[in-house]
Order: C-alpha cells, then structure tokens, then sequence
C-alpha cells in the first residue's frame, strides 16, 4: 500500500512527462481494441452472410464434385432418391444443379456456371420465388455485379449456350426476371441462377442435382450413399485463413505502436533512477531494502499503463460505441476482389478482447519498468546520496 500511495504522488509530481506517456499508451489501448473488434465483426458478418447466401447448414457435395475444376462440373450429378425427397419437401435440404455455359449478352460472350435451384426454397436468401415454373420460357436470376458488367437489366434477353448430359449442344434466349444485390460474390459472379426443373430439362438430367444445401437449424447430418458433407468448418475455412492472416498482419501493426509507448516508458524510467539517485540513496539509508526501491519504481511504471487504462476508457468507451452502432463504410469496389465485405462493416467488441489488450499492455508495461528499475539493486546507498552514478 505504501508502495502504491509514493507511487501515485511520483507520477502526479512529475506532471507533464507522465501524461504524455498515459496518452501515447492509451491510443494504444484503444487502436489495438478498435483493429481487432473491426476484424472480428468483419469476420462474424462474413460468415453469417455466407451462411445465408451460400452455404446453409452445411452442403452434400456429389463425391465427385470439385469446384475448383471445371471439368468434373458437368458430370458430378446425382440422381436425388426418394429418401433425400422427404427432406426437400420438409424444407430440410434443397437441391443444385450446377453445369457450365456460355452466355452472349449484346454480342459479347463470357464463360459463367448455370444453377439450378427450387423457386419455393426458403433455405438461401436468394429471391427465387421470382422464377417461373412450367414455362417454356427460361427465366433467371442474376446478382448486381453480373449485371452492371454485362450491362443487363431486368427484361433483357440473351442467348445462353449450354452442353447436355449427352455431350450435345444446344442453345436458347433467356429472360432476366429479377437482380439481388447479394454481400457475398460467388453467388453472383459468373453465375446465373434459374429453376431447377427448367435447368433439369435443359441438361436432359432428370431429377438430378450436384449438391444438397442442408437447412442452417437442423443438427443431425447423416450420411447419404454418393455424396459427401461438407460442413462449415470446412467450407468457412478460407474466410477464416483470410482473418487470421489479416489479425497476423495487424499485431505487426500493434507490436510497433506498443513498441514506441513502452520506450517512452522505458526512456522515462531510466531518466528518473538517474536524477532521483539521492532520494533513492536516502530512502535506502532510511531502511528501505534494495528490492522495496526496485518495486517502488515498477509500480511507478505500471501504474502509467493504470492511468491509461482509465483515460482510455474516459474517451474510448464513447468512441467505439459509437462506431459499433454507425459502422466503418467500406469504399466503392471493396468486394471486387471476391470477399463478402458488406457495404458497412460493424466492429464487435468481446469482453474477453477488452480484458485481453489490456492484460497484455499491462504485463508489458511492468516488465519494461521493471528492466531499468533492477539497477537500484546494485546501487551503494552512500554513493547514490552523494549523486555518484554507476
């Protein structure tokens, strides 16, 4: 306790120098905790936007099927059994059926994939239930990226070029009935969405489909005979390699900002054991041990990353609540590079992130006190009186 009071009235006495180094050290504090909750909502936002777009509960991939390798698309089908038809009429899983084509918008020609997908699913957040059914006409779906770089509009025709089950071609117009604007780009990107019924057709594949989407509530994931699950583990994978080589790159970041506020720290500890060298000399000859001096002044230097702590509280609790309700806006043409970045990202803020930064700070601040504050261990109390330095 003795300790702490002559600590408190040392730092107080030394005025300016102490809050310059509790302001340096609380940008610390709040930067490193505005970084990682900004990346950890990132992270949340993508996932449950990929979740619902994209991947569901889960998927059923055909054991063939490779998305990666665009020559074992047209031939991963499978014939969907009646076993798998209770669940697809419960709302359980819903069928897509994936092939390759070519598409001609204004004369123009570009590779994209063909999914088909039940209109009535409820799964995907995809709007399908604007897809006819039973029509000799082909409608489909297009996401917003797809359109403004084909220049597509809803109502536009263009001629779709496609290869059946039998290796045969065949060609025919389409119609865009509706464009979703979707944070996640694989599902608009090159791809085109239309009625599985219809795609069925065209393929000459009879209730055949590539993958299954499990619903995102239902836990039990049996095994289906020809097709392999894949969960989210493995498909968020990639999304969670990307955050965690971004928090990689960061902590770089962080590591210097902690760096230049602990020499700051560092330089004013070494600066006050040389000019309070008679008052540790007289403190010693007063009965102070060695090692109650030494943890006289490493309680000094804790207690700058104490007064940070609180000041950063003062100012940074107002400020990262406010970003968490407003959001960071991400520029034009951020999810060009194929991420599911959404137009604003929202920061999540942990109660273990807080704890941890400041935990983390707090234990660097005591060890680089404590560095320079050792030497008064060495120190002879007649010659520190005297203003001798070692």
């Amino acid at each position: 306790m003795l300790s702490l009071k002559l600590a408190y009235r040392n730092l107080i006495g030394a005025g300016l120098r102490t809050w310059l180094n509790v302001i340096v050290l609380s940008f610390s504090f709040i930067i490193i905790i505005w970084n990682k909750g900004l990346l950890n909502g990132w992270n949340e936002q993508a996932r449950r936007d990929m979740i619902d777009w994209q991947i569901g509960g889960g998927q059923y991939w055909q054991k063939d099927y490779d998305p990666y390798d665009m020559f074992t698309i047209n031939e991963s089908h499978n014939i969907i059994l009646d076993r798998i038809s209770d669940d697809i009429q419960n709302g359980l899983l819903t069928p897509i059926l994936i092939n390759t084509a070519t598409i001609y918008p204004e004369g123009r020609m570009q590779n994209v994939l063909l999914k088909g997908i039940l209109p009535e699913q409820k799964i995907l957040k995809l709007p399908t239930d604007k897809l006819q059914k039973n029509s000799d006409e082909i409608s489909i779906l297009i996401g917003s990226r797809m359109a403004e770089s084909n220049k597509l509009q809803v109502g536009d025709y263009f001629t779709i070029r496609w290869r059946d089950a039998n290796g045969t071609f065949d060609a025919a117009d389409a119609k865009v009935v509706d464009i979703f604007h979707a944070n996640v780009p694989i599902v608009d990107q090159g791809k085109i969405w239309l009625s599985l019924e219809q795609l069925q057709k065209m393929l000459r594949t009879p209730n055949g489909a590539t993958m299954l989407i499990t619903e995102n509530n239902s836990v039990e994931k049996e095994e289906i005979s020809g097709w392999v699950f894949r969960g989210h583990d493995y498909l968020l994978k990639e999304m969670d390699n990307l955050i965690k080589m971004k928090s990689v790159g960061g902590s770089i970041f962080y590591g210097i900002l902690l760096a230049l506020a602990l020499l700051a720290i560092f330089d004013t500890q070494i600066l006050s054991i040389s000019r309070r060298q008679k008052e540790i000399g007289t403190e010693i000859a007063l009965g102070m041990t060695r090692w109650q001096v030494v943890r006289l002044f490493t309680v000094e230097g804790a207690m700058h990353s104490v007064f940070a702590a609180i000041l950063a509280a003062i100012y940074g609790i107002p400020l990262l609540t406010w970003q968490a309700k407003v959001g960071l806006a991400m520029p034009e043409g951020a999810d060009d590079y194929g991420l599911p970045i959404a137009k604003s990202i929202f920061p999540s803020y942990s109660i273990g992130l807080v704890i941890g930064t400041v935990l983390s700070i707090f234990i660097a601040t005591v060890i680089v006190s404590y560095l320079p504050a050792k030497k008064i261990s060495k120190m002879n109390p007649t010659d520190a009186i005297k203003g001798k330095i070692q």
